[in-house]
């Protein structure tokens, strides 16, 4: 019974920050065809929705661009914005992948969350896309 305890204490947090209103990424029409782009982003923060701690990572998209290529700018004000959000490592990451593939519908695309040690334990969340043509 602990462990059924445990699992609905997090149950009104497990889907913190999936919902909420971020900045648009937006796109520009691809020139060129079969190449990889590699964006670091080597500050990204967010909150934990349960403790309200901030969160600090490493995020790396990379993607392989079909009509549309994303705009850095864009990219960066979305970013910024999970700086004050809740939301758990896990739901940040596929949350950028779903955003991502939504705004610009990369042939491939691998997001990967590198987040910095808390309570002794680092975590790296990955996840991939590739397009069904």
């Amino acid at each position: 019974m602990k462990n059924a305890k445990k699992n609905s204490e997090y149950s009104r947090f497990e889907k913190a920050g999936l919902d909420a209103e971020l900045p648009e990424i937006q796109c520009f029409e691809n020139q060129f065809r079969h190449y990889t782009i590699t964006i670091i982003i080597p500050e990204f923060t967010s909150m934990c929705p349960k403790t309200g701690q901030p969160d600090f990572g490493v995020i790396t998209i990379e993607y392989e661009p079909d009509k549309l290529v994303m705009e850095l700018k864009s990219l960066k004000l979305y970013v910024q914005a999970y700086r004050n959000l809740g939301i758990f490592y896990e739901n940040a990451v596929n949350r950028i992948k779903n955003d991502v593939v939504d705004a610009c519908k990369p042939k491939y695309l691998n997001v990967k969350g590198e987040f910095r040690p808390r309570g002794g334990i680092r975590s790296t969340v990955e996840v991939s896309y590739t397009a069904l043509n």
